[in-house]
């Protein structure tokens, strides 16, 4: 028989500080029903993501399951497992905005930030997502840095926008 072995998301070691929010945060709403979806926001504005390691320290906070933490984290889009860059770079796909070459401008901040989709650069400045629309297909192709829209992006604008984001 073969064995396999799985692998594991990779686990971020955790500063003192941060371990010590996670606590206190978890303290403050501790025997309150209904408390675990305020607890992992909390924790996720605190330190900026929720990996395994905090979502056990939640779930024994809390007394529940782990499977019960993971499921929730997993389930809403808005928690994540891995570090978030201090901006989010979002490309839309939709079809407006591929069609009028969104793959192209993907491929191009691919290359600039040297990260996938899905990812955060090494220095936490940037996380890059593809949607599916923005609701702005009369300006495609369009992509959204943070809460700021940009509209017939072209490849060779893109180096000017990401500068004004430190």
């Amino acid at each position: 028989m073969l064995s396999q072995e799985i692998s594991k998301p990779e686990e971020h070691e955790l500063s003192q500080e941060e371990l010590a929010a996670v606590g206190t945060i978890i303290s403050k709403y501790r025997g309150k029903p209904g408390s675990l979806i305020p607890v992992l926001e909390e924790i996720q504005e605190e330190i900026g993501y929720l990996p395994r390691c905090v979502q056990r320290k939640v779930a024994e906070g809390l007394g529940l399951p782990l499977s019960e933490v993971y499921g929730v984290v997993t389930f809403y889009s808005f928690f994540t497992m891995v570090p978030r860059g201090r901006h989010t770079v979002r490309v839309c796909l939709g079809t407006a905005c591929y069609v009028r070459g969104s793959k192209r401008i993907m491929e191009e901040l691919c290359s600039i930030l040297k990260v996938n989709p899905g990812q955060t650069t090494s220095d936490r400045r940037f996380s890059l997502e593809t949607v599916r629309c923005l609701g702005a297909c009369g300006l495609a192709p369009a992509m959204v840095v943070d809460d700021d829209t940009f509209g017939q992006v072209k490849a060779t604008n893109l180096n000017e926008i990401l500068a004004s984001y430190d």
